[in-house]
């Protein structure tokens, strides 16, 4: 039979297992999978047609095959229509026997957008492919949590504008940044509070504040795909209840949180003074607050001021109006006002004007709109391909859902109410007005630096304490430090993005770091066993500096200047109490005297060497006060690296630690990591008959304990992978960098295999050769303009793609690799403004 020469992506494939399949197992899979020797133990002679008992195996297959892993290449005789058409085939014939059991949306997961061929999205033959122009599905997209909360956190809190002279700083229009313990919460006059009793744990559980509702499946990766998340009932109960939470706060400001009036005053001591006796410590009653309003006065706070006064039709539906808008983005139709006003008269008959206004105004909180992106162009005509165009308030909301969490500004609204949003010229005077514009906050830009290198995971990583030691990390508070690290890449990503040259480039191998002066610990160097003896005999050689020695000098003056006051005061002391004090005073000194003596005279070797933090004050953007001792300093350093030690944002902690474990570096993941977003390979799942540990070998190093992947049944994997990962080990698990692992000199050989690209392919010797090559690749550039299609198109791409993701790429290069140029790109292409189909339902489950 001659081979097909053109083949057209998507298409229904009219063929059965008896015809079709059979005959291409039987052609390209039994040689190695018979009676006689089956590789990995699977026997395919007798393998049926799908069904739900051989489901799972018919995944395993379709994942080969798509990946290029089955037929082996030495025996590969497959043409690649041949490997797509089987490909297509597969997914078809597993979604039909699927259908009634949730379907099979496997390759529809991020993580499987690389199962779509590289090469042929990028330089397809000539005639290969039957291609149609792009659009995406018509949907109802969920809005993230970091979204949903910000929304409701521009309702009760108010921001500053953005400071040009300070542009790190968070402003009106950022995302709500986590707390302390790496929470997100919304929280209630914090702005306000100016004085608490307790220490810094009893002013985090007084201080009123409610977690994230809505829920997140992300782990690693991209997470809000369209149609992948919804919202539950026991969701939809917590967001009323916490409506009326917000509601209130609008309507009394910190007075909705107070027992006593005297709780809200200027000068704290008066209700000191007043408060009952007894221990108030993580209790509301423990705070007071400021006088100064600080959060917008807006309809809702004028409808429920004076719940003694009868509200008019006029006052509830500008409530109405203003709160719809801030929920949904954009203003309701008359027909939905009415709806709401019904309903809220409805409740005020039935629970009086005060709780029937909560009541009702909370019901606000549930509309569709205020949780989900409706995507689905109803008031547009199909074009010949069955595509129709968003426009309106549509196109403009999918447009500023790209970049922002907030309801459309100005400019772009004006756009949208005198029909300018209806062309892909429209789309481009806005999107490039926004992306020129500092003041118009992005944060999904951001977000999307933070799920494509996945480096904001670090502070989840539950670290024990002995391992932290001994891995040399000499900081405090650890977890509490990651996350003021999550800030600090932030701001280094803004500032790459702020340049916008060679973005991508830039991020991989810059030398500047930006760290607030707890991070230094971050940043050190640890010292083996051997390490610590040549640098014990190395400063006892070189002695104490002049600085060492003032510094010593100047404590010791000091300490025997108070020793010598206290002795006289319990000399001439007649009052045995206060001799008694002055005596203990006496002994804690001299006891302090003892041990800076010691620690001057006999120094402890330190477990890593910590480098000092010197370089440009600049800011970074960090949440209300979560915890009283701190975490809300937003100053920073920008610096350079440690010459050898670091290079680019893959050899920085924050990085470095969100792809560890509680003991370990986890150079699997490292691995696949680079694997999945730089070279655009895919992994098959691990199959669920591996045991996937590693063994307990607390002598051995990582790369000694991971023979065990070497095993001929796992290399076949891993060998994508491990290479890749182990060269960074240079540094722990805590991100420090290490000449010597169990006092073993460290090991960072590594490579590249079957990358797609020949001039990638070959060994490297450490994470500054792997990144050079990588930074230095057009196809790792392909692959992170592949990462942003995902992230901004909320699905995976397919063959149809292909010119769209070779234009963005092309305005990406040929603007001197511009981020905001492959945005522009991206927006104004058919996939971000067609959709195509019935659209989705959404339940709300």
């Amino acid at each position: 039979m001659m081979a097909k020469e053109s083949f057209a992506p998507g298409k229904y494939i009219d063929k059965d297992f008896d015809s079709f399949g059979i005959d291409f197992i039987d052609n390209n899979c039994t040689n190695c999978h018979d009676d006689d020797k089956p590789d990995g133990n699977l026997n395919l002679l007798d393998l049926e047609a799908v069904n739900e008992t051989n489901v799972a195996l018919w995944k395993s297959i379709w994942a080969q095959v798509a990946l290029g892993e089955m037929p082996p290449k030495k025996k590969n005789k497959l043409t690649e229509i041949e490997r797509l058409e089987f490909s297509e085939w597969v997914v078809q014939e597993v979604s039909k026997t699927l259908k009634d059991k949730g379907g099979f949306h496997v390759q529809r997961d991020p993580k499987k957008g690389n199962f779509v061929n590289h090469d042929l999205l990028f330089s397809p033959k000539a005639g290969m492919l039957k291609l149609e122009p792009a659009a995406s599905p018509k949907r109802i997209w969920r809005i993230t949590p970091q979204e949903h909360i910000t929304r409701l956190s521009i309702l009760i809190n108010s921001e500053p504008n953005f400071d040009p002279q300070k542009p790190g700083q968070r402003t009106f229009g950022d995302s709500v940044p986590l707390n302390h313990g790496g929470e997100l919460k919304l929280y209630f006059g914090a702005d306000r509070i100016n004085s608490w009793q307790g220490g810094t744990v009893a002013y985090a559980t007084a201080v009123k504040s409610i977690p994230v509702v809505l829920s997140s499946m992300r782990k690693h990766g991209f997470s809000n795909y369209a149609g992948r998340l919804s919202v539950n009932s026991a969701e939809s109960v917590q967001i009323l209840s916490k409506a009326h939470d917000i509601l209130k706060y609008m309507a009394y400001g910190p007075g909705s949180l107070i027992k006593f009036p005297e709780q809200i005053t200027d000068d704290p001591t008066t209700y000191q003074k007043e408060r009952l006796d007894g221990d108030f410590r993580g209790l509301p009653m423990a705070l007071t607050y400021n006088t100064k309003v600080l959060r917008p006065l807006t309809a809702v706070h004028d409808l429920l001021k004076d719940p003694n006064k009868k509200v008019s039709e006029a006052e509830i539906h500008n409530a109405i109006i203003y709160l719809f808008e801030m929920l949904t983005f954009r203003p309701p139709s008359q027909l939905e006002v009415d709806k709401y006003y019904t309903l809220i008269k409805s409740t005020i008959d039935q629970l009086g004007q005060k709780d029937g206004l909560l009541a009702g105004l909370s019901s606000l909180f549930l509309d569709r709109d205020a949780l989900f992106r409706t995507e689905l162009a109803k008031s547009s005509v199909p074009d010949k391909y069955n595509r129709v165009m968003l426009q309106d308030w549509e196109l403009g909301l999918a447009l500023n859902h790209a970049l922002s969490y907030l309801k459309p500004d100005p400019s772009l609204r004006k756009a949208i109410m005198n029909g300018k949003m209806r062309s892909r010229e429209g789309v481009k005077r806005e999107i490039t007005r926004m992306l020129e514009d500092d003041s118009f906050r992005k944060p999904r830009l951001l977000q999307f630096f933070r799920e494509y290198f996945d480096y904001d995971l670090a502070g989840f990583i539950c670290k024990d304490e002995k391992a932290l030691r001994d891995a040399g990390y000499m900081g405090k508070n650890p977890s509490k430090t990651m996350f003021y690290t999550l800030t600090s890449t932030d701001r280094l990503v803004e500032l790459i993005l702020e340049e916008d040259k060679d973005v991508l480039k830039q991020l991989l191998t810059t030398d500047k770091i930006v760290a607030h002066s707890t991070e230094n610990g971050f940043y050190a160097e640890y010292l083996s066993k051997k390490e610590k003896e040549a640098y014990e005999i190395a400063r006892k050689k070189a002695g104490k500096s002049e600085k060492e020695k003032a510094k010593f000098n100047t404590t010791i003056s000091k300490l025997d200047k108070q020793i010598t006051e206290t002795n006289e005061k319990i000399a001439n002391a007649t009052d045995k109490t206060k001799k008694s004090e002055a005596a203990k005073k006496v002994k804690k000194l001299s006891q302090q005297k003892k041990k800076v003596e010691k620690q001057y005279n006999n120094p402890p070797v330190p477990n890593s060497l910590v480098p000092e933090m010197k370089g440009e004050n600049i800011y970074a953007r960090v949440g209300r006060r979560s915890f009283a001792n701190g975490f809300n300093d937003s100053r920073r350093i920008l610096t350079q690296a440690p010459k050898a030690q670091r290079f680019g944002i893959l050899t920085q902690p924050a990085w470095l630690v969100s792809h560890s474990d509680a003991m370990d570096n986890h150079a699997i993941h490292r691995g696949i990591w680079i694997r999945e977003r730089l070279l655009g390979g895919g992994i098959p799942d691990v199959p669920i008959t591996v045991d996937a540990q590693l063994p307990d070998e607390p002598h051995n190093t990582l790369r000694e304990r991971m023979r065990v992947t070497r095993e001929e049944y796992c290399w076949s994997c891993h060998e994508k992978m491990d290479p890749l990962g182990l060269v960074f080990e240079g540094y722990n698990h805590m991100g420090l960098f290490r000449n010597y692992e169990k006092e073993k000199p460290v090991n960072t050989n590594g490579g590249i295999i079957d990358s797609g690209d020949p001039a990638l392919d070959g060994p490297v010797s450490g994470p500054f050769e792997l990144i050079n090559k990588l930074a230095n690749s057009e196809r790792v550039e392909q692959v992170f303009v592949r990462h942003a299609f995902r992230f901004w198109m909320g699905r995976n791409e397919t063959l149809h793609d292909g010119p769209i993701l070779r234009d963005a790429h092309k305005a990406y290069k040929e603007n001197g690799g511009s981020m905001k140029a492959l945005l522009i790109s991206l927006m104004t292409s058919d996939a971000f403004l067609y959709r195509r189909g019935e659209g989705q339902e959404i339940v709300m489950q």
